[in-house]
């Protein structure tokens, strides 16, 4: 899918990884760059960083509210035209605590927003991509949707449920044989403030600029699916061979991987209160 010429529109598109792949479809020629995000000053700012590069417009959604998504994009088309492009990149991980400690609230915010969420998006843009039998939806998920770890049960099961959702989709449009295109992105721990604490021994954290770069040239290139390091593969490459106790004990313990959420901090609380500003 060529992004030059596009409707690019971006859920949590005002920060990390959201903002940096706004900047880079812009600067790849995307005709409209469309901002969703809560934050409504980190719109604005963003609005005004990216003024030089191109058209930027930006929407305070709650993506996790079916009403308020139709309805905005309603506006969108009227404003900018349909969406060629759509990038689900809102999400959120709310602790550290073991499942037994975390409350109904955030429970149900975690999987509101990393899972239904990007549903509603899609299912608000989709009919008009079919009827055009064009477009592209990419939804980020995680590695941690694809390996347990603890400490993030639900965060795991919110994401194993985006990731789900997302790849039926697309063997459902190819099935139609329709030229709608999926892909979906599990990236491992990217340094973007969202895991801050975060401890990874044997596979390194992420870089935004390289995620975003990895991200989109996926959707350029149509993959159906990209985990991203590539290395990330092997992990799950020992996971189908190795007896569980075995793979525990080697990557849970020796490598570390499930004590990656030990010492995890988040964004801090000044921070989580702009987001909701």
């Amino acid at each position: 899918m060529k992004i030059k010429g596009s409707n690019v529109l971006i859920t949590g598109g005002a920060s990390g990884i959201g903002k940096i792949m706004g900047r880079m479809a812009l600067e790849k020629g995307a005709r409209n760059l469309i901002i969703w995000d809560i934050n409504i000053a980190a719109i604005e700012a963003v609005k005004e960083e990216f003024k030089g590069l191109g058209n930027v417009y930006g929407y305070r959604v709650d993506v996790s509210n079916n009403d308020t998504v139709v309805k905005t994009y309603k506006r969108v088309a009227e404003e900018c035209g349909l969406v060629d492009i759509l990038i689900n990149c809102a999400g959120i991980v709310t602790s550290n605590k073991t499942f037994d400690q975390m409350s109904a609230h955030e429970i149900t915010r975690t999987i509101n927003i990393n899972t239904i969420a990007p549903m509603f998006v899609a299912h608000a843009m989709l009919p008009g991509m079919l009827r055009r039998n064009s477009g592209h939806i990419c939804t980020i998920t995680s590695a941690g949707g694809m390996l347990s770890n603890p400490k993030m049960s639900v965060y795991a099961a919110s994401k194993w449920g985006a990731t789900g959702w997302s790849d039926s989709v697309r063997i459902e449009l190819q099935e139609m044989k329709s030229n709608v295109r999926i892909t979906t992105v599990a990236p491992y721990f990217i340094n973007t403030g969202m895991f801050d604490g975060v401890k990874s021994p044997i596979i390194p954290i992420l870089k935004p600029e390289y995620v975003s770069r990895k991200v989109l040239r996926a959707i350029e290139k149509n993959k159906n699916f990209a985990g991203i390091p590539f290395g990330f593969h092997f992990i799950r490459f020992w996971q189908a061979f190795l007896p569980t106790r075995v793979f525990d004990f080697l990557f849970g313990k020796v490598f570390g991987i499930y004590h990656a959420m030990d010492k995890f901090t988040g964004r801090t609380k000044q921070e989580k209160a702009k987001a909701i500003a």
